[in-house]
C-alpha cells in the first residue's frame, strides 16, 4: 500500500460516522469487493486495517485489495442487516462468497406450477414463482409456515399435477392425505379452484394482512385452554406472539410504501450531491449518489430534475412515487410526487439526505487522486496486489504441458513483458527424462531446464511464474524452484482450469480473483496462449512426415535441400525457430528467406485456427 493510497483510507475512515449502516469496499478498477453491516459504521470499518483483523488469511487478502469505501447510513442495527443483504443479492461482490459461508436470509416461495406448493428457500431465481421476504428469522418463516399448514391442506409431494397426469390416474396419494394434511389433488379428490383459492388467501397473509389470522389463532388458544389442552394453547400463544412480533415490523420501512423512489439534494456554489434511494415493497434496496457540477449556477429544482431523469433511465426504475424534498409536480405531472412534512416518508427523505451529506462530508475531506496510469501498469499493479507479490510483474512467464492420447509429450513456455507477449521468447520443451504421460514429472523436468539454463546464461529471470494446473502441478514445480534455490526469487502460481482457482504453495486456501477484473484477464490470456503455443507445437512435431513432404512443395526446394534442413536442425521445431540467417547458413540465402516465410505462414495458421 503506497502512501497516496494510506492516506487516501485514512481520510475515508476519519469521515466515517458512528451510526448504523451498511459498508462496501472497492478494489483499484472500481470493482465491488465486500458489503457489510454495522452498528458503528466507523468502529466496525476501522477494525478491518488492524493487525489483529489478519488473523483471517482471507481478510488479509482483502484488505490488500481495499482501495475505496462507501456507507449508506441507516435508522437501526436491523434496517442495517436487511439492507446488506438486499445489496449482496443486487450486487453479487466477490468476498461475500468467499467470507460469508454463502448464507442468505429464506424467503418464503409460492411456485409456478399447477396447485403451487408453499416452502421455505434461500435461493431467489426467476422461474415465475412468487418470493416473500426476505424475513431477518428462519423461525419466524417456519412459524408462518407451521401456521400455513394448519389452517390449510396444502400439498408437499413434487408430483407435476397438470390436467392428463391426474385424469390417467399417474399418482396415488400417500401418508399426508391419510392424516389430513392433504386434500389429495393428485387423485383429483380437490379441484384447481378450490386449491388456488387457499392459495390466494396464503398470498395475503404473507403480504402482512395478519389480523385476521391472528383473531383466528387466539380464538383457537382460547378453546383449547379451555378443553384443558394447555400445552397446545402454549404453542398456540407462542405462534400468536411470533406473528405480532413479525406484523409489528419485518421490513426496513413502512410495507404500505410499496414501490417508490426517494431523492435529495444538497446544492453548492459549483457543483450539487444528488442522493436516490430505491423502496420496493417496504425495503430499501438500492441507494446511490451522484455528483453534479454546476455551469450556470444552476438551481436546485433545475439539478434535481436532470438527476431524476437521469437516474431513473440508468437503473430503469418503474416507481411511480416519488418522495422529494421539492415540488417538482409541473415537471414530472405523470407521476404522485410526495413532499412529506412528518411520517415514514419524511423520515426517508431526512434519511437521503443524510447520505447526501456524508458524500459530501467525504468529497471536501478526500486527497487529490493519484495520477493516471497507463493501462499495461494499472493492470499489473492490481496483479501485485491481487497475488501480494513483493516485486512489480513486469516479467511473467507461464508452462503448459501437452500431450494428446498420452503420446509425444511436450511442454510450452510462453513470455509476457509489461503485460504483452514477448513471442520471439516463447519456448517448445521436449519431454527427456520422463516416459510415458506423467504431467507432474515433466512439469518438474522443464522448469528445472528452463531456469537452470537462465541461471546459467546469466539472463534475466521472470518476477513470476504461472503453472498452467492445480496443487499437483505447483507442487512439481516448486521441487525444482526449490532445487534451484530460487524460492525467494520467483512468485510461483498454479491456476486450475475448472474454478479458476489461484494456488500458493504450501498454501491448501486457493485464492478466487474477481472474474471480471483485468487480473485475472491477464492471468487467462498467459495461460491461454500457453496452452495454444503447445497444442501447436505438437500437433507440428507429430506432423514432421507431413512437413517433409510440403517443403518439398516450396519452388526451388529439392530432397538434398530438405536432406540438408533434417542434417543440421535434426527436427522440425528445430527449423521452424531457426532464423534467417541460421537456415541460409545450410541453404543459399532466397531459399532460406522461403522456408523461413513458409513456416511464419503455418505458425500464423495455427494462431488463427488453435
Amino acid at each position: 500500500m503506497n502512501k497516496h493510497h494510506e492516506q487516501h483510507i485514512e481520510s475515508i475512515l476519519k469521515g466515517l460516522p458512528p451510526d448504523p449502516g451498511v459498508y462496501q469496499f472497492y478494489d483499484h478498477t472500481g470493482k465491488i469487493l465486500y458489503v457489510g453491516k454495522a452498528k458503528n459504521l466507523k468502529k466496525r470499518v476501522t477494525s478491518y486495517f488492524r493487525k489483529s483483523a489478519y488473523d483471517s488469511f482471507k481478510v488479509k487478502v482483502l484488505v490488500e485489495k481495499i482501495a475505496d469505501i462507501r456507507h449508506i447510513v441507516v435508522n437501526s442495527e436491523s434496517d442495517a442487516l436487511l439492507l446488506e443483504n438486499n445489496l449482496i443479492k443486487k450486487l453479487l461482490p466477490r468476498y461475500n462468497v468467499l467470507l460469508k459461508d454463502d448464507k442468505t436470509f429464506p424467503w418464503i416461495c409460492i411456485k409456478n406450477e399447477p396447485f403451487p406448493r408453499v416452502l421455505l428457500t434461500r435461493n431467489v431465481i426467476n422461474d415465475g414463482s412468487k418470493y416473500y421476504g426476505p424475513y431477518t428469522s428462519a423461525s419466524t418463516v417456519r412459524t408462518l409456515l407451521d401456521l400455513i399448514r394448519q389452517i390449510y391442506s396444502l400439498r408437499t409431494c413434487k408430483y407435476q399435477l397438470t390436467p392428463e397426469n391426474i385424469a390417467a390416474g399417474k399418482f396415488k396419494v400417500c401418508l399426508e392425505y391419510h392424516i389430513e394434511n392433504c386434500m389429495g389433488p393428485c387423485e383429483g379428490l380437490q379441484d384447481e379452484a378450490d386449491y388456488n383459492a387457499s392459495i390466494e388467501q396464503i398470498q395475503e397473509i404473507l403480504k402482512g394482512n395478519l389480523a385476521g389470522v391472528i383473531a383466528f389463532l387466539k380464538k383457537e388458544m382460547k378453546t383449547l385452554a379451555a378443553a384443558y389442552k394447555f400445552e397446545e394453547a402454549a404453542s398456540m400463544k407462542l405462534k400468536v406472539e411470533a406473528l405480532e412480533k413479525f406484523q409489528a415490523k419485518s421490513t426496513i420501512v413502512n410495507p404500505s410504501i410499496k414501490n417508490a423512489d426517494v431523492y435529495s439534494i444538497v446544492n453548492e456554489e459549483k457543483y450539487a450531491i444528488v442522493n436516490y434511494l430505491k423502496i420496493t415493497k417496504g425495503a430499501v434496496i438500492q441507494a446511490h449518489t451522484v455528483e453534479i457540477q454546476k455551469r450556470l449556477n444552476e438551481t436546485s429544482s433545475e439539478i434535481l430534475a436532470f438527476a431524476i431523469t437521469d437516474i431513473k433511465e440508468r437503473v430503469r426504475s418503474d416507481a411511480k412515487e416519488l418522495i422529494l424534498p421539492i415540488d417538482l409536480s409541473e415537471e414530472f405531472s405523470w407521476y404522485r410526487i410526495t413532499v412529506p412534512k412528518r411520517g415514514d416518508r419524511k423520515k426517508l427523505l431526512e434519511l437521503s439526505e443524510r447520505n447526501a451529506r456524508m458524500y459530501q462530508l467525504e468529497k471536501k475531506k478526500r486527497e487529490a487522486e493519484a495520477p493516471k496510469q497507463y493501462p499495461a501498469q494499472r493492470i499489473l499493479t492490481t496483479l501485485q496486489q491481487d497475488l501480494r507479490m513483493s516485486s512489480f510483474p513486469e516479467h511473467i512467464e507461464c508452462f503448459d504441458n501437452s500431450n494428446i492420447q498420452g503420446s509425444d509429450p511436450v511442454a510450452a513456455c510462453v513470455v509476457f513483458k509489461n503485460a504483452r507477449p514477448a513471442k520471439k521468447e516463447y519456448r517448445h520443451f521436449n519431454i527427456k527424462t520422463v516416459t510415458g504421460a506423467d504431467d507432474f514429472a515433466s512439469m518438474e523436468e522443464v522448469i528445472y531446464r528452463r531456469y537452470h539454463r537462465l541461471l546459467e546464461e546469466k539472463m534475466e529471470l521472470p518476477q513470476l511464474v504461472i503453472i498452467d494446473g492445480g496443487k499437483g502441478q505447483l507442487n512439481a514445480a516448486m521441487r525444482s524452484i526449490d532445487q534451484l534455490k530460487l524460492r525467494d526469487r520467483i512468485a510461483v502460481i498454479g491456476i486450475a482450469k475448472k474454478l479458476e482457482e489461484i494456488y500458493f504453495p504450501n498454501d491448501p486456501v486457493p485464492l478466487y480473483i474477481d472474474k471480471n477484473s483485468e487480473s485475472l484477464r491477464l492471468i487467462q490470456q498467459l495461460r491461454n496462449e500457453a496452452h495454444r503455443f503447445g497444442i501447436a507445437f505438437h500437433r507440428l512435431k507429430r506432423s514432421g512426415g507431413m512437413i517433409r513432404s510440403e517443403l518439398l512443395s516450396i519452388p526451388g526446394v529439392g530432397e538434398g535441400s530438405v536432406q540438408k534442413l533434417f542434417k543440421t536442425f535434426k527436427s522440425v521445431e528445430a527449423m521452424q525457430n531457426a532464423d534467417e540467417a541460421e537456415l541460409a547458413s545450410v541453404l543459399d540465402r532466397q531459399k532460406a528467406r522461403k522456408i523461413k516465410a513458409w513456416f511464419e505462414q503455418i505458425s500464423k495458421n495455427q494462431q488463427e485456427n488453435p
